[in-house]
């Protein structure tokens, strides 16, 4: 009735079990205790303890196993008493964990190897390092090794944990492990000043750090690096050099991942120069350009210079970055210039003005005085000098009367109120700055008075002209004149008279011709400016006016003859009483007929013809005439609501009546309907036609007594859509057939369209001929599903569309492989892709060892590998992948692979005799395909003997060995090119038999 309150620990000992107990009342004289495998209770370790001990330990036990242990107290008197519990080892921890990114920035995978022992399985458990949040906890089969986590951050640490299961203990490994950085994108360099540079990117959120190096491309030294920590988007770089170009390289770095990003380039900006000077040089027209040097670097100095007020540019000099100064040659005497200096430095520039600045000026050229035909006023004028201004200077029998100053731009002066013919001297400088030019001189008289109010007039006679005019207050001794043709300037007469004449009449002149009469005032050497009159001599009316259709559906031509004298043009006047708006046309003076286009139709006009000359007229009597009907414009023929059915309209033009509709079939010419439509009506529908016919309407227009017809217009009824279509795959291609049923009626021919499912590309066409039933449509996509239209055409028309889904038969997969991973219960399948479109992948696993189908896996379209796990060891497997589009099917060849086997357990060896060993064994499951038994010398290690066994062996006695003598024996089971091997075991044979007895 004593009880021991045995109790088991492992002390976080894998492989190790810790016994404890009470001892019992009166004490023992010893302990004996029986460690079992629970289940099958064979014994496994014993051990004993003397008294007054309470515990002991069990070693090099299996980690995650269940055991059974029996502890029993020896009591005076032999009794005993004992008791027996159950415990299970701890697992032991994973080895080689790792944890790689495989230079991914968003998975991490981790690996490991499996420890010692037995377990329930495994937990992970993926920590983010910063925010120390757990992102997954995963518990998996006890045969995994491995496992990816996707959709991690970038950039980003990571813990991971695993821990292996068995029953209530775990045992636990950790790895920490980065994924690799994103790259930042849309870099930019750009300057804020002259010594500043500011960067700028994004997307910088998948990296730990930032390194930016910025380099001094002139000097190619490294200016600035710098390292900053997530989330930092721009930087300021300062006290650089201005007009100088840097480069900035950045990369990303997370951990031990460093991912080169972009670069880019800029310039600082340039100072500008200092104190530009702009003076003249020693050589005649030449400036000279001065300014300091800023700070900094440029590539070059761009010298601008300006000429004028405006700053025209005029020169560009490019000089180098450490000139200070340069000339300009061979400017434009008395011109104000400045100049402009830029600094260049890259794409930047930085610039400074100077003030204006003059060369020395020239006398004006091309000096002139002249009255203008004014007897009180002389204009001066002189060709344009380069300068400011002009002195001005008019004298009198070198008596001084006025000066004048003039700014640049004026090249003439008018000098009023002057003496009529008295001899001025004028003298004109040039001014430009300081500098004022020598002048020139030059002398001329003012003019006579001229005559006043001179007029010309015909008081309406057709070939005679009065002149009359006012006589001069003044200087006047006469009148001379000319009278000339205006328009050819042939003289006709010359007309001299004395101071008291205010008039005088020109006679034997032609009628409606204009003449010009100039006359001027005489006094002395000189005549005043010439007065001009012009009239013309009245003009004659036309005679011999008509008007004569021409046989145009809007034309009137109109005919004249033309009567004695000039003219200066015809005006038509074309009217009508039916309609408010009139024609007025004017014609040139050789002109004698005239057409009017764009008449109404079927109308009565009127003409005049009206001779012009100058500002006179005169017309001819009325002539009238009819203009024929229009034809119809527009005839347009559409299809009707129905393919029986044609719509026929036109565009009324006026002047008509009623219209006759004449409709023929196109191809015989021939009038199949006559029908009369009154005038107003621009529509009719013609019904009870064939479908997709080609047919002609023609429409002819009567007004009087003059018919015309239309243009001719042909046009098409709609064809009627094909009937019954169809489409089914062909299995021998990726193809579609096509068939269909003829409709009633015409047509030209069929046309197809082909479109691919859920592409957004233009559909395939394809065109057939008016007797066709079917059309195959090749070249097509393998598993692909196609909507195929079908249109009957005739001329630029199609039937409504007769649609159908078909798809073809899918590619099989190619390039099969069923691979074995070093395991003795999984394969590894895979293929490439086949081309063209699939539901999915039916994947098919057969046991050549017991020849049935053992698994059946449904994969997505775009898989190309899977893994059969829980396989029978030592076993042949064949598969085969089938690819699935709808009820259509396509199966690739078949490819077979074996399983690992597994080692043979329990392997004894004993000697029978002298010469020969026994060596059994026994098997997990099935069983291999054989066995190999092979036999060394156990001192020397040097093989002996291999001795090959089938699957069903589970012993051999290996004879002719040396008596006395150690050997090594190992089992080998075998399937296909794989094996497992059992440990060596050891064991000597026995003395000759005859020392034996």
């Amino acid at each position: 009735g004593t009880l021991l309150n045995v109790s088991v620990s492992d002390h976080d000992q894998s492989g190790s079990l810790l016994l404890s107990w009470d001892e019992p009342e009166g004490g023992a004289r010893g302990y004996l205790l029986a460690l079992s495998s629970l289940g099958s209770g064979t014994l496994l370790q014993n051990g004993s303890a003397g008294p007054n001990t309470t515990s002991f330990w069990f070693r090099g036990l299996t980690p995650g196993t269940h055991y059974e242990i029996e502890v029993t107290a020896t009591l005076a008197c032999m009794d005993t008493i004992s008791q027996t519990i159950t415990a299970q080892t701890s697992p032991s921890a994973v080895r080689n964990l790792s944890l790689s990114s495989g230079g991914s920035s968003a998975s991490l995978r981790a690996a490991w190897a499996h420890g010692h022992g037995r377990r329930d399985g495994y937990r992970l458990a993926l920590w983010h390092s910063d925010s120390q949040t757990l992102v997954r906890n995963v518990s998996l089969l006890p045969g995994a090794s491995t496992f990816l986590f996707d959709g991690l951050l970038a950039g980003s640490e990571y813990a991971l944990k695993v821990s292996t299961l068995a029953g209530s203990s775990q045992a636990s490994t950790s790895i920490h492990q980065w994924t690799a950085p994103s790259i930042p994108t849309q870099l930019r360099l750009s300057p804020a000043s002259s010594t500043t540079l500011v960067a700028s990117w994004a997307d910088a959120a998948g990296a730990a750090w930032l390194h930016l190096e910025l380099c001094n491309l002139l000097t190619q030294k490294v200016s600035t690096t710098l390292s900053a920590r997530r989330g930092l988007t721009s930087y300021t770089f300062q006290h650089l050099h201005p007009g100088t170009q840097y480069w900035l390289g950045l990369s990303a770095t997370a951990g031990s991942h460093t991912v080169v990003g972009p670069n880019a380039t800029a310039w600082t900006y340039p100072l500008s120069p200092g104190n530009v000077t702009l003076s003249s040089a020693e050589e005649q027209n030449s400036l000279q350009a001065r300014w300091s040097i800023a700070g900094g670097q440029r590539d070059f100095y761009l010298v601008t210079l300006r000429e004028g007020e405006d700053g025209v540019p005029t020169r560009n000099i490019s000089v180098g970055g450490d000139n200070d100064h340069v000339t300009f040659h061979g400017l434009s005497p008395g011109q104000q210039y400045s100049v402009q200096v830029v600094v260049v430095a890259g794409p930047y520039r930085a610039s400074a003005h100077s003030t204006a600045a003059w060369t020395e000026p020239r006398a004006p050229s091309g000096v002139s005085l002249s009255s203008q035909g004014s007897p009180h006023s002389l204009l001066a004028s002189w060709e344009e000098a380069m300068g400011e201004g002009y002195l001005l200077a008019l004298s009198l029998a070198e008596h001084p009367m006025k000066n004048s100053s003039l700014l640049r731009g004026v090249t003439s002066f008018t000098y009023e109120g002057l003496q009529p013919g008295t001899l001025y001297t004028f003298e004109v400088s040039t001014v430009a700055g300081p500098y004022t030019s020598s002048p020139r001189c030059i002398s001329n008289w003012t003019y006579p008075l001229p005559p006043e109010q001179l007029t010309l007039s015909n008081g309406g006679h057709s070939t005679s002209l009065q002149a009359s005019w006012r006589a001069a207050s003044s200087g006047s001794t006469g009148y001379t004149g000319t009278l000339w043709e205006t328009k050819s300037q042939v003289l006709v007469r010359n007309v001299t008279v004395g101071k008291d004449w205010t008039n005088v009449t020109l006679e034997n002149l032609v009628p409606g011709r204009q003449y010009t009469l100039e006359m001027a005032a005489v006094a002395g050497p000189y005549r005043s400016p010439v007065q001009s009159a012009t009239d013309w001599t009245y003009p004659l009316a036309p005679a011999g006016v008509t008007l004569t259709n021409t046989r145009r559906p809007m034309g009137l031509s109109a005919f004249w003859d033309k009567a004695a004298g000039d003219v200066d043009q015809f005006h038509l006047q074309l009217y009508s009483k039916s309609h408010a708006a009139q024609r007025n046309t004017s014609v040139g003076p050789n002109t004698h007929n005239f057409t009017f286009l764009g008449l109404s139709p079927g109308t009565q006009y009127f003409l005049k013809v009206t001779v012009l000359a100058g500002p006179y007229r005169s017309s001819s009597h009325f002539a009238t005439e009819w203009t024929y009907p229009l034809s119809l414009a527009n005839v347009s023929v559409q299809p009707g609501r129905k393919p029986q059915e044609l719509h026929v309209s036109w565009v009324e033009s006026g002047g008509g009546r009623d219209h006759l509709v004449q409709l023929s079939v196109a191809e015989s010419l021939s009038i199949i309907r006559n029908m009369s439509v009154p005038r107003g009506v621009t529509q009719l529908n013609l019904e009870g036609l064939v479908p997709g016919s080609r047919y002609r309407v023609e429409i002819i227009s009567q007004a009087g007594p003059h018919r015309i017809s239309s243009q001719t217009a042909v046009g098409y009824t709609v064809p009627l859509p094909p009937r019954s279509p169809s489409a089914s795959p062909i299995s021998t291609a990726w193809a579609l057939a096509v068939h269909w049923e003829t409709a009633p009626g015409h047509r030209d021919g069929y046309l197809l369209s082909v479109l691919k499912e859920g592409s957004s590309a233009p559909p395939r066409t394809l065109e057939a001929g008016k007797d066709s039933t079917n059309v195959t449509v090749p070249q097509l996509e393998p598993g692909t599903c196609y909507l195929v239209g079908i249109w009957a055409m005739a001329g630029p028309y199609r039937s409504l569309p007769e649609n159908i889904t078909s798809c073809t038969v899918p590619a099989a997969p190619t390039n099969l492989s069923l691979t074995n991973p070093g395991s003795s219960s999984e394969l590894f399948t895979s293929w490439n892709k086949p081309p063209g479109r699939r539901d999915h992948y039916r994947i098919t696993l057969y046991s050549l060892s017991t020849q049935s189908r053992i698994q059946v896996q449904t994969l997505s379209a775009d898989a190309l590998n899977c893994t059969w796990t829980q396989l029978e060891a030592g076993s042949k497997f064949a598969v085969q992948v089938t690819a699935v589009k709808g009820s259509l099917e396509a199966s690739s060849i078949n490819v077979t692979q074996w399983t690992y086997p597994l080692a043979p357990v329990n392997l004894t060896v004993g000697s029978p005799a002298a010469s020969a060993l026994v060596v059994s064994w026994a098997v997990v499951g099935r069983g291999p395909e054989g066995f190999v038994v092979d036999v060394g010398d156990a001192a020397s290690g040097a093989p002996i003997r291999h001795t090959v066994l089938g699957g069903d062996a589970r012993s051999h006695i290996l004879r002719s060995l040396s008596p006395g003598t150690r050997y090594s024996v190992a089992v080998r089971a075998t399937a296909g090119p794989f094996h497992a091997s059992t440990p060596n075991l050891t064991h000597c044979t026995r003395e000759c038999d005859a020392l034996l007895a």
